[in-house]
């Protein structure tokens, strides 16, 4: 089954308290509830449809508690093929059924029994090998992998069929299991880790219990590993990761490997060579033996478990969360905070960022802690784990980006830069009040914070009047606050200079947050009293227009043609 906790999904207020019920369940599953129709959700989505789908995607269970027909519809156009589906179950919205639809292969069943169990009713299981013996035979625990799901296909109808079978090597889930078995059967189901040609007869199921420790100087690196297990007679499903020094953890050829093979990549403390590497990183694991140049092999006698090997790649997502409505969170950061052990912020864009699972570290500072808190970061991430800095708006315009970038610059500690660092965009505060009024940034323009706690004020003078002369629209962030009750006044006095009075003004208020405003005004009525710190100011160029909305409202536009008129 996937690692991922699964999503439960509900349409209406009168599946809640069931969904309530499987939370307890499933701790870390998250309740989405349909916005306008259902509150006290954990997240809230506008469209069913594009939710499932995106859930699917990203291999996220889904528990939808609603007729199945819907989810099979809403699902249609994304279905992969059978083997790579997460598991997909709807629920009576009373939790009196439970039908598991799709993921097989993902080990819906078991999660349809779970659930069923929890509700205190039977689950609606359909698949017959399962009701027959029990066990799905398609779908070995983790740590175990089929060799071929074709050929079990046809060998699981046999069995259904009448034939008795009997089991090669160790395989300790099947031992509850209601199968005809026979020391003189025909079919065999056989467990190990040496390679072995196809057979109709044979349901060949490989424990990942090979380590390959490597050198990322080892040219083509995943065929020079996919060469060593052949020669070892070693099946290449059994392999469960790779493992390199972690003076190689940047290495791209390394990462490269590891995604072709689809494996972990694992680091430990450099050793002498790869065999002594992987003897010293779990010495469980039988004498690793050379098998060739920078590649060593070692076997276990059990499925290894990666996460005990070494340790990972630490991984630092510097994220934007938009301006705070969940439906303007771009899928990628929703998946990065999924994905964390840690998440650093300013606690008010934590908060936002949330809800979170228990096994999730927070780490909430002061916004005015930024170096300090992106040292922090790079140094949990440094430990292999997955950290995440959530900045409001785009983490690229006046947030985290620069900071955590400039706390790398500064370090000179290899374990910092060997972190992998990813930033993830958001929609900027500014864009999120320009669509709401229309496209007053739709024209070349020019973005200014108004603070001067980090650079000098007759700097952001300097910049604002070369603004104003080049005729660009304005966006001011950081316009005004106690501290700085003045800046905003001289900065219009500045803008008044190269605009008319009768220039179009955008002043957005919380835009994407509860209680947004938005209001269109003048640049002769704009006063700073209208203003404060978490208000967006978009000042129009000679260009920009406004016309009346059907509604009462204005749209304000800035052409994209300049000059005396329309071209053409």
């Amino acid at each position: 089954m996937t690692s991922h906790a699964p999503a439960i999904v509900i349409l209406g207020k009168g599946s809640l308290a069931t969904a309530r019920r499987l939370q307890q369940l499933y701790p870390d599953a998250l309740i989405h509830g349909l916005a306008g129709r259902v509150e006290g959700t954990d997240r809230s989505y506008q469209d069913f449809g594009a939710t499932l789908r995106q859930l699917y995607q990203q291999d996220t269970p889904i528990i939808a508690l609603c007729a199945a027909g819907i989810v099979i519809r809403s699902l249609a156009s994304v279905l992969l093929e059978k083997g790579a589906e997460p598991p997909v179950l709807a629920v009576a919205e009373d939790g009196s059924a439970v039908v598991p639809l799709l993921g097989g292969l993902g080990g819906v069943n078991g999660l349809a029994r779970e659930i069923a169990a929890g509700l205190g009713v039977a689950p609606a299981i359909t698949t017959s090998g399962e009701l027959r013996f029990g066990t799905c035979l398609l779908n070995p625990p983790s740590g175990y992998a089929l060799a071929d799901l074709e050929l079990g296909k046809r060998f699981v109808s046999d069995l259904l069929a009448g034939e008795s079978v009997r089991i090669d090597g160790a395989a300790p889930w099947l031992e509850q299991a209601q199968l005809p078995q026979s020391e003189q059967a025909q079919l065999a189901i056989h467990v190990g880790c040496d390679a072995r040609e196809a057979d109709a007869n044979e349901l060949v199921i490989y424990p990942r219990c090979v380590l390959v420790a490597v050198s990322a100087q080892v040219p083509e690196l995943a065929a020079a590993v996919r060469a060593a297990l052949h020669r070892a007679k070693i099946a290449e499903p059994a392999l469960a990761c790779l493992l390199a020094a972690d003076s190689e953890m940047a290495s791209p050829a390394l990462h490269a490997a590891a995604a072709e093979l689809g494996v972990p990549l694992r680091f430990a403390p450099a050793a002498g060579s790869v065999a002594e590497l992987a003897a010293q990183a779990w010495p469980q694991l039988l004498a690793p033996q050379c098998a060739g140049e920078g590649v060593a092999i070692a076997v276990a006698g059990q499925p290894i478990d990666p996460q005990r090997i070494g340790r990972a790649r630490g991984r630092l997502a510097v994220i934007g969360l938009g301006p705070g409505a969940a439906d303007l969170m771009v899928p990628a950061v929703k998946a990065e905070l999924a994905r964390a052990n840690d998440v650093l912020g300013y606690e008010t864009y934590v908060r936002m960022a949330g809800p979170f699972r228990a096994d999730q570290v927070l780490h909430c500072t002061d916004n005015r802690e930024e170096m300090q808190r992106a040292r922090h970061a790079f140094e949990l991430a440094a430990q292999g784990r997955s950290v995440v800095v959530v900045s409001s708006g785009d983490p690229g315009v006046f947030a985290m980006a620069a900071a955590v970038l400039e706390a790398l610059h500064e370090s000179t500690d290899p374990q910092w830069h060997s972190v992998e660092l990813q930033m993830l965009p958001g929609v900027s505060a500014s864009l999120a009040t320009a669509a709401q009024a229309g496209a007053p940034l739709g024209h070349d323009f020019c973005v200014l914070s108004l603070s001067d706690n980090l650079k000098p004020w007759d700097i952001i003078e300097k910049r604002l009047d070369l603004a104003c002369q080049a005729d660009l629209a304005l966006a001011f962030y950081n316009p005004i606050s106690r501290s700085r009750p003045w800046q905003l006044g001289r900065a219009l006095e500045i803008v008044r200079q190269h605009r008319t009075p009768a220039t179009p003004v955008v002043l957005g208020r919380d835009i994407g947050r509860p209680g947004q405003t938005l209001r269109t005004l003048t640049l002769g009525e704009l006063t700073p009293e209208q203003v404060d710190m978490r208000t967006m100011v978009l000042v129009g160029s000679s260009t920009t227009c406004t016309f009346a909305r059907a509604d009462g409202g204005e749209w304000v536009y800035t052409p994209r043609w300049y000059g005396a008129g329309r071209p053409g």
